[in-house]
């Protein structure tokens, strides 16, 4: 009898841990939130929506959006990195995010560390533009007149350390060029004075300038992918265009607090990359100047962690430091 006690104590031991996992919710159990560092309007906030309302229908659970546009994304960032990793709070951003790591050092979180990547949702060009009254026709032209007159020239940005800004230095290196830096709070005042021709040059996201160009307002000269751009496919590339190293792009992710499980975390990127690749996502991203860019969750954290190594060797190069 003794001996069939301890059986039935050991077998409840056992199966402890068993009644306990199988009494856990299924994820998702309750509304699942994208944060987002940003106004609604801008491309972060536009993706997210779009990835909300067709998230929402395959989990089965509604999936909100919440804006939090303080602190150049840091806010949001933060918030979701101290929040439970559970799966339920993810934040979506851009290539900021690494721009923004490589420079600062006074941020709330680990930007390697304190994530735990889910899913890349796209990568898109960065236009370089010059009013439409100027008279540089072609990458080539606004390269040579620098050359001829270094420091005449100027280009807005977003803010320093902004991609935009990253994209500029690097492509000014690649054409041993020097063009003076016009800091902007934010891509709108910098577009206003492009158009009315107060600065030369404005590398620009295709979210925030493609509707100028194609409208006759704003010249652009190139891309600044390695290659060609489905997004707009007659601008030649910096790479093609002889200006070797020039290559940027934006791109825009998920990411959820480190410790997620990884269950959770394979599910969302398997998710995510469905919506993605499907016709109508595709057909969306084009109009908003991206391509859809699945990719596993350890390609990911690779790719954002090598990113911020980069742009750290940009920045010292260039001498790029925050606000």
């Amino acid at each position: 009898m003794r001996m069939k006690r301890q059986i039935w104590l050991a077998l409840a031991v056992l199966c402890a841990p068993l009644a306990s996992f199988a009494q856990t919710p299924a994820w998702p159990a309750k509304p699942i939130t994208l944060v987002v560092g940003s106004a609604p309007g801008g491309s972060n906030d536009t993706f997210a929506r779009a990835i909300a309302r067709r998230l929402q229908d395959v989990l089965g659970q509604p999936v909100l959006v919440d804006n939090k546009p303080a602190g150049g994304g840091v806010i949001a960032n933060a918030f979701v990195a101290k929040s439970p990793p559970d799966g339920y709070s993810l934040v979506v951003l851009s290539s900021t995010f690494t721009t923004g790591a490589a420079i600062r050092s006074n941020l709330q979180y680990d930007a390697v560390k304190s994530f735990k990547p889910i899913a890349m949702l796209a990568r898109g060009p960065l236009l370089v533009t010059v009013p439409v009254v100027s008279p540089f026709k072609s990458i080539g032209d606004l390269v040579a007149y620098a050359k001829a007159n270094p420091g005449k020239l100027n280009y807005g940005t977003s803010g320093s350390g902004s991609i935009n800004h990253f994209a500029t230095e690097l492509f000014s290196d690649a054409a041993g060029i020097k063009i003076v830096h016009v800091p902007y709070k934010g891509m709108g005042p910098a577009t206003n004075d492009l158009l009315g021709g107060q600065i030369d040059m404005l590398v620009a996201s295709a979210p925030s300038i493609l509707s100028q160009v194609k409208s006759g307002r704003v010249r652009a000269l190139a891309v600044t992918t390695a290659t060609r751009s489905p997004v707009a496919p007659e601008l030649p590339s910096l790479e093609q265009s002889g200006y070797k190293g020039s290559a940027s792009e934006l791109w825009w992710g998920v990411l959820a607090a480190a410790g997620t499980p990884q269950p959770i975390v394979v599910r969302l990127n398997s998710e995510i990359n469905k919506i993605i690749e499907s016709a109508q996502m595709k057909e969306f991203f084009l109009r908003e100047g991206a391509e859809p860019a699945p990719m596993k969750p350890a390609e990911f954290e690779a790719f954002i962690a090598a990113e911020i190594e980069r742009w750290k060797k940009v920045a010292k190069a260039s001498n790029i430091t925050a606000e």
